[in-house]
């Protein structure tokens, strides 16, 4: 098997113990971000998808943001993702995998490819259960976080994942400040991806030994 594919201790997001999981949807309604916590637009789609979520993660998200440190808030990059287009991100990171390294065999693509984006199946952004996020400062500048958001461990030498070596003091710091005001409302993060986190997905489930998850995939109305 790849190098590529060699990572202790984190439990990706195709391995069977989180695709096995099953969900128990409650429910709620997507929510508009906007208004409520700072929104980047680099992702922005015509219907405004990208800045819904789950209420009872919004919820949460509000919480984070009074515990972070005076001067620090959360800048919102992208939360609910049509179907349509998981299946589209997946597949053509799944084509740049297979042109760089040709040797690995379909299922290994499949899953060096579920590093960096989730497969259909079992892709919480798809259930309104997922955000990409960073930290700002009030004035909205973004602070140092390492990597730019949506990094993939190619282009970043690995740094984009959150425990990374390769990455400055200033960075990790930052790092620590939104980890620690995330968890502590509830969320938890893809070990791969600093700025990935949810709240009700299978992952979620897997990693707080929840029997199941909370949201499955919906439809923005």
């Amino acid at each position: 098997m790849s190098d590529l594919l060699v990572m202790p201790n984190i439990v990706l997001i195709s391995d069977p113990r989180v695709t096995s999981i099953p969900v128990q949807e409650n429910g709620e309604a997507l929510a508009d971000v906007r208004g409520v916590l700072s929104v980047d637009g680099r992702l922005a789609d015509p219907a405004g998808a990208y800045a819904h979520l789950r209420e009872g993660l919004l919820r949460r998200l509000e919480d984070a943001q009074s515990q972070l440190p005076y001067g620090y808030r959360l800048l919102v990059v992208e939360g609910y993702r049509p179907p349509e287009l998981q299946r589209r991100y997946f597949e053509e990171y799944k084509d740049e995998l297979r042109a760089a390294f040709p040797e690995m065999s379909p299922e290994e693509l499949h899953v060096a490819a579920s590093r960096y984006v989730s497969p259909i199946e079992v892709a919480p952004h798809t259930a309104g259960a997922a955000v990409d996020l960073t930290l700002a400062t009030d004035d909205g500048a973004e602070v140092d976080m390492g990597t730019p958001v949506n990094a993939n461990p190619e282009e970043s030498d690995g740094a984009c994942y959150t425990g990374a070596p390769n990455i400055s003091d200033a960075a990790r710091q930052n790092r620590k400040i939104l980890s620690t005001a995330l968890e502590a409302a509830g969320l938890v993060n893809y070990p791969t991806e600093w700025w990935h986190w949810s709240y009700g997905d299978r992952y979620w489930a897997m990693t707080t030994r929840t029997p199941t998850a909370l949201y499955g995939p919906l439809t923005l109305p």
